[in-house]
């Protein structure tokens, strides 16, 4: 390993999204949020984007460092330079990146060719990282998702000894699938094209390609890493996972406190000091049109079954009888967005719904929340439990992945120890979503207890360190 003053080793991470420069979900939060974290333990940094038209403005004050005359059809350089205090290579690729829409659909839909848009991404990390930029030579390439999996694959197939890799999966429901007839198309080997590596299916899925090429896998939760060696979790990929056991590795999420925390709100209140949540909450309730006796719950989601959004319908007509009441914000699956609008329209006074995302609202929302509904049923990590725990916003989770492993239930012994931080139900259905509902009614009716384990949840350690350290404890296992 290259070590340079109190420089540990050197990563270059490859993503297709990154706060605060383009983000659609938590992959962004985790990817802007990893170099700061990394570099207290000295580990430096450098993250791989595609130049989406969003970005381009960034273009002209960069320099170029790479040329491809014919990157998946068309020219491509690779730009560097600093951007919001990231290291940020941008992949300047009109043919592929230059349009209308978000990072992965337009207007139609899905893009026909993000098969060979975030093949061009990880090819040229692959490449990168095999040459260094400008003297800055990686120890390690972080792939994250799908859309950088090919990444490990590029690496290992091209050669580069020299260079571990690392697989992290935030979300193994998507998993990049492509028809087997784009093999050759795609830059890839045909004698690879066996069930132990590439073939998936009778299909390719970079997903797969960078789970049997990595050096190392890791999921963003420990219980995450348990659960996908089960069908129903795994979804066609839990062999994989299961034969590289050794080798994978569930590093807890953290969030960057610097931009979730209570303390930096325009109304500032901390575990010691709570009286701003209140007026918080009154000016919550204003905004959505709300006047709530009992429990006001928030929901900051994408509005989809994974996230049990159609159990709503089931659970909020009693929760509205015992005097709770609920604010959504989310946009998704047009027949959930239509049933949660119901809901507000039922329950006018009670129930409130905001379309689409809003990060300011967002924060709002967790500052004047009393919990935060988080009813998955299946969750790799999720960032939204945890802002609740930092917010004194009590989460209310289903006991799945990174979901079980964030939150203790307010189970008699964890309230007699006094470590109770929400309220965890199983199985993911109505019923026990219903009667978690019902447990927050109560809870909330007790003004000392819940404000303890409001007080309890705002102790916990939410932030990056210890998730860093254990990605440094990783990577330093695996530089060559």
């Amino acid at each position: 390993m290259q070590v340079s003053g109190a420089v540990r080793g050197r990563v270059l991470s490859v993503a297709s999204e990154c706060v605060p420069l383009i983000k659609t979900g938590g992959l962004a939060d985790v990817v802007g949020a990893l170099p700061a974290a990394l570099a207290a333990v000295g580990w430096e940094m450098r993250v791989l984007l595609p130049a989406y038209r969003a970005l381009r403005g960034y273009l002209d004050a960069m320099d170029e460092v790479l040329a491809d005359p014919n990157l998946f059809g068309g020219p491509a350089r690779v730009m560097a330079g600093q951007i919001a205090g990231l290291s940020v290579l941008l992949l300047d690729a009109p043919h592929l990146y230059d349009r209308d829409g978000g990072p992965y659909a337009g207007p139609a839909g899905d893009w026909p060719d993000n098969a060979q848009r975030f093949a061009a991404l990880s090819w040229i990390a692959a490449r990168l990282a095999r040459e260094g930029v400008q003297g800055w030579q990686p120890d390690v390439l972080h792939a994250h998702d799908w859309q950088a999996g090919l990444a490990p694959a590029y690496l290992r197939y091209g050669g580069a000894d020299s260079v571990a890799s690392v697989m992290t999966i935030h979300n193994m429901a998507f998993q990049g699938w492509a028809p087997a007839h784009q093999l050759a198309a795609l830059r890839l080997p045909p004698d690879q094209y066996y069930p132990a590596a590439l073939e998936y299916y009778g299909g390719l899925s970079s997903l797969k390609a960078g789970l049997v090429t990595a050096d190392a896998v890791t999921t963003v939760s420990p219980n995450y890493a348990r659960e996908l060696v089960r069908p129903e979790f795994g979804l066609g990929l839990e062999g994989v996972i299961a034969a590289r056991a050794a080798s994978v590795f569930g590093v807890l999420n953290g969030i960057d406190t610097e931009v979730w925390s209570p303390e930096r709100e325009v109304m500032p209140y901390s575990a010691k000091k709570m009286q701003a949540k209140a007026a918080h909450r009154a000016a919550l309730c204003a905004e959505f049109g709300l006047e709530v006796p009992g429990p006001l719950a928030i929901l900051v989601s994408r509005l989809t079954d994974q996230k049990g959004i159609d159990l709503l319908e089931s659970v909020v007509p009693d929760f509205v009888a015992a005097g709770g009441g609920l604010a959504v914000l989310g946009s998704g699956d047009p027949a959930l967005q239509a049933a949660v609008q119901g809901l507000a329209q039922r329950f006018a006074g009670r129930v409130s719904v905001k379309i689409g995302y809003d990060e300011g609202l967002s924060h709002r929302m967790f500052a004047g929340g009393d919990a935060v509904l988080v009813p998955s049923r299946f969750e790799p990590c999720g960032l939204t439990q945890i802002y609740g725990l930092a917010y004194g916003t009590l989460p209310v989770v289903s006991a799945v992945g990174g979901l079980a492993d964030t939150v203790i239930d307010a189970s008699p012994a964890a309230i007699s120890a006094k470590v109770a931080t929400g309220i965890v139900f199983h199985p993911v259905d109505a019923l026990a979503f219903g009667q978690a509902l019902q447990r927050l009614i109560a809870l909330y009716a007790d003004k000392k207890l819940f404000a303890r384990v409001q007080k309890n949840a705002m102790a916990q350690e939410v932030g990056w360190a210890a998730s860093a350290a254990r990605y440094a404890e990783i990577y330093q296992g695996l530089a060559k």
